[in-house]
């Protein structure tokens, strides 16, 4: 290899060792399999650098509060979520476990699991358990309830999301004292990067509405999806309020973390002074060479690095077709039910 001395090319060379040397630093284990899973530590304007377990617990046992960002389906990041808590609450025992996968109005259900007075198939019927309860979910239930931590049946009722979805956010002021509860108490529906970031999924996907009156329904959809994420901060500070000194791990999807919007933002509108890390969830192009991009680093202070899941379509035409069917399937849904 030649030595380059010019000003230019040194200079240049400068930019690729500098771009070498973030590889390098981003380097991680291979991901033989889609239960693989590697960990990275993501500083702003710095390479990113590959963690174990351990290591990752290490430092996130000095939060308030860990969002673990997930792709519902994807097993390895299920996996990476058991360790991480078995690994925290080794660390740090008074900890919470908070969980999209269930609703507030379905708290005294989880609270009579996790104290014996019901078994599973009650938790997993009354509790309106997810499809994927058993396989994903399961071992962060059992493991809380084997070493007696709450489980906070954090987000809104689905009914409340379609019905504020048809009707607007001015349908929760139609709701009974009782039910009114379910939800938070305060919605966040300001312009931001959120909304541009949720407005521009639905331009890109099978949800976005068409039409004359598609920006009110559009606005709807929004004031829906922070009906979520405002319920969801809202649980997690109650029970910080009423729980001084404990932690809470939460988990969810990862449209609501990413960026430190959604949930996280509106987290830190109730309680500024937290220290919340993100972990989020981000695919290696290479699974043999895992490393993740600058822009890969934005997404959250720690990064789950995953395998890509097998392609959804292998065609422009099967996609569309399967698109048409998902707006079918919208348009003729459940409607706002109580």
């Amino acid at each position: 290899m030649h030595r380059l001395t010019t000003p230019i090319l040194a200079a240049g060379c400068l930019v690729c060792a500098a771009a070498l040397a973030w590889a390098q630093d981003a380097a991680a284990p291979p991901l033989p399999d889609l239960t693989s899973f590697d960990l990275m530590r993501s500083e702003s304007g710095k390479p990113p650098v590959y963690l174990t377990v351990a290591q990752a617990a290490d430092l996130l046992r000095n939060y308030d509060v860990i969002f673990l960002g997930e792709w519902h389906d994807d097993a390895a990041n299920h996996l990476a979520e058991m360790d991480l808590l078995r690994a925290i609450y080794d660390r740090s025992p008074q900890l919470a476990l908070s969980m999209e996968q269930f609703e507030r109005d379905v708290q005294p259900v989880v609270d009579d699991y996790m104290t014996g007075r019901i078994g599973e198939d009650a938790l997993i019927s009354k509790g309106r358990a997810w499809g994927n309860y058993a396989e994903s979910y399961r071992p962060l239930v059992e493991f809380a309830k084997d070493h007696r931590l709450t489980v906070i049946a954090a987000n809104v009722p689905a009914s409340l999301v379609r019905c504020v979805g048809e009707k607007g956010p001015d349908f929760l002021k139609s709701l009974d004292p009782q039910k009114r509860l379910w939800a938070a108490a305060t919605l966040h529906l300001e312009d931001g990067a959120y909304k541009d970031k949720f407005m521009h999924f639905l331009a890109d996907s099978s949800h976005g509405a068409t039409g004359a009156d598609a920006a009110a329904r559009n606005a709807r959809a929004f004031a829906s999806q922070v009906l979520r994420d405002d319920t969801m901060a809202e649980s997690i500070a109650l029970y910080l309020q009423k729980n001084p000194g404990h932690k809470v791990m939460h988990i969810t999807g990862d449209f609501h973390v990413e960026a430190g919007l959604g949930t996280v933002e509106r987290l830190r509108e109730r309680m500024p002074n937290l220290k919340i890390a993100v972990v989020a969830p981000v695919e290696a192009k290479d699974p043999n060479r895992p490393s993740v991009s600058p822009e890969d680093t934005k997404n959250g202070d720690f990064l789950f690095l995953l395998r890509a899941e097998p392609k959804e379509y292998v065609s422009d035409a099967e996609q569309k077709a399967a698109e048409e069917e998902q707006r079918a399937n919208f348009r003729n849904g459940a409607t706002c039910k109580l």
